[in-house]
């Protein structure tokens, strides 16, 4: 039944997508791949075929910096902002599952739907917009590898903040072993940090009443609470990771059977929605026992001031009733695992923005040292200048970036999914476009209200000359309205390109599937995409 590689004299695409073809040369060359087939059958077991993209995901909502946004908002608010965490994991499952329904149903992912449907000038400008998204993604795991390096061997920031250079070797010299064996390994030790964090949950015991009405009662009170809540959600609604999960889907080899379709989008969705409960659980618990730990009459006078300015570098004794004198140890193996287990998603997610937006494929250790180094640059200047306060918040403000440029991929998401001429019978239901709109919607204006307002303030309490503030306020404003241009021309633009790949999924047309055989009812899965999840590590295998 199964068809494997690609001399199989199957075409990998039903017809060409317009003048700007993809190539389909591997992004990693590779002669010997991994393919992961999914019967042509009705069985729950089939899910098991699916599991991967999803979990693959999630690691990025268990990354350093929404350790850095849970532990301060817990710390400042106590448990006020749980209820972000709660409708930022909604709103990431329904959002994470439209980005994998994309790439099942068009056999392309977002990036590459962006350089088919915008012109080169504004497909540009998303290019550049994602490549800052990963960038800004990748500060606070380097930040959290520094921070992981001083607990661990106490090595000054600045200077954690030079070997994190280093760990695109490591993640090269791990992946001999497979790559998913290193991210079981990773996941494990995550994980592990977070079994510590539930445990010290039970322990805390917080107030039940208080964490439920937290979860399901929005309240932003308190001076810079709306700029955590953005954090907050930046750091759990990444743009790279809609880019990223709809090419993870692409490795799989599918039925093209409207059943087979719509099974695939059904158990990537169950898989997403596993993957991303684990790490609201992971994110509830870190917000609970900081915001307990930290409100605390018990405190010691050391503790309370660790509190007042919590970070990355000082949360280890939060775990002290669970872990004793080894939790700033284990904290650090922890730390230092999610770090990198998000530089393994955010090489990925930068192989295929790069490839999707310009055709363009670099060597993975190549796109994986040219992101870190311009994540090192702003991360060194401010551990130098700031100390650990500094880089830890530099992470909030790299969260906050990512919120800021949430709509220049979720738009685009939204309009293809939204869209019969790309998704055919598997178009987003009215209620589904309604609710995802209305959660874009709520993110943009959330983001627009705190621009405005946290710019006028400071427009007005700072020290310059008339001026000056004028020529700063024009300039600001100027800003913004480009920023809001940029999304309206998103929003009002009509896609123009169609989809062909969806020639086998309408029914009048199964008939072609009987008469060319049991092997072509198979999405062969795309060679780039296989290739670049799971790389080999003989040298005989590449060309």
């Amino acid at each position: 039944m199964a068809v494997t590689g690609s001399g199989s004299g199957q075409p990998q695409f039903i017809s060409s997508t317009g003048n700007r073809s993809l190539s389909n040369a591997p992004l990693i060359e590779n002669s010997d791949t991994n393919q992961i087939v999914v019967p042509d059958r009705r069985s729950w077991k089939n899910l098991f075929a699916y599991m991967g993209p999803g979990f693959l995901v999630s690691i990025a909502y268990i990354d350093p910096g929404n350790f850095e946004t849970d532990l301060q908002s817990g710390a400042q608010f106590k448990y006020e902002l749980l209820w972000i965490i709660l409708v930022a994991s909604c709103a990431a499952l329904v959002i994470q599952s439209m980005a994998a329904n994309l790439g099942v149903v068009t056999g392309k992912h977002l990036a590459e739907h962006c350089r088919t449907e915008y012109p080169r000038v504004p497909n540009f400008i998303l290019w550049i917009i994602a490549e800052i998204a990963i960038v800004a993604c990748d500060i606070p795991e380097v930040i959290g590898t520094a921070f992981a390096l001083n607990m661990l061997f106490s090595i000054p920031v600045w200077i954690g903040v030079l070997l994190t250079g280093l760990s695109t070797l490591i993640l090269l010299a791990l992946q001999q072993y497979g790559v998913r064996k290193l991210e079981f390994l990773i996941a494990f030790l995550v994980f592990t940090i977070a079994a510590c964090f539930m445990a010290e949950l039970g322990y805390a015991k917080p107030d039940a009443k208080e964490v439920l009405k937290g979860l399901f009662v929005p309240e932003l009170k308190g001076s810079g609470a709306t700029g955590l809540a953005i954090s907050l959600l930046g750091a759990m609604v990444m743009p790279h990771n809609l880019f990223l999960h709809s090419a993870l889907v692409l490795s799989r080899k599918i039925p093209r059977s409207v059943r087979g379709i719509k099974e695939a989008c059904r158990f990537y969705m169950i898989e997403s929605a596993f993957a991303l409960m684990v790490a609201f659980l992971i994110n509830v618990s870190v917000i609970s026992v900081s915001g307990t730990v930290c409100n605390s009459s018990n405190l010691n006078a050391e503790d309370q001031l660790s509190c007042q300015d919590l970070d990355l570098n000082k949360a280890s004794f939060l775990l002290r009733n669970v872990l004793g004198k080894w939790s700033s140890k284990l904290f650090g193996i922890a730390l230092l695992a999610s770090g990198q287990s998000s530089t393994i998603t955010g090489t990925y997610a930068g192989q295929y923005v790069m490839q999707g937006f310009l055709d363009l494929r670099l060597e993975p250790w190549i796109r994986n040292m040219l992101t870190r180094c311009l994540a090192i640059v702003p991360s060194l200047i401010v551990a130098v200048i700031g100390g650990s306060a500094g880089a830890g918040k530099l992470i909030i403000i790299a969260s906050m970036i990512l919120s800021f440029e949430l709509p220049f991929a979720l738009v685009p998401l939204l309009k293809f999914t939204s869209s019969k001429t790309k998704m055919g019978a598997h178009v987003n239901s009215t209620m589904i476009s309604a609710v995802t709109w209305i959660i874009g919607t709520l993110i943009m204006a959330i983001n627009i209200y705190y621009l405005i307002t946290g710019f006028i303030k400071l427009l007005l309490h700072s020290h310059l000359k008339i001026v000056a503030k004028v020529f700063l306020g024009m300039l600001g404003f100027s800003s913004m309205a480009v920023y809001l241009a940029g999304i309206t021309y998103l929003v009002l633009r009509k896609n123009t390109e169609a989809t062909h790949l969806l020639a086998l999924t309408a029914p009048e047309n199964q008939q072609i599937t009987n008469e060319q055989g049991n092997g072509s009812i198979y999405s062969l899965p795309r060679e780039d995409i296989v290739s670049m999840q799971l790389p080999q590590s003989s040298p005989a295998d590449l060309d």
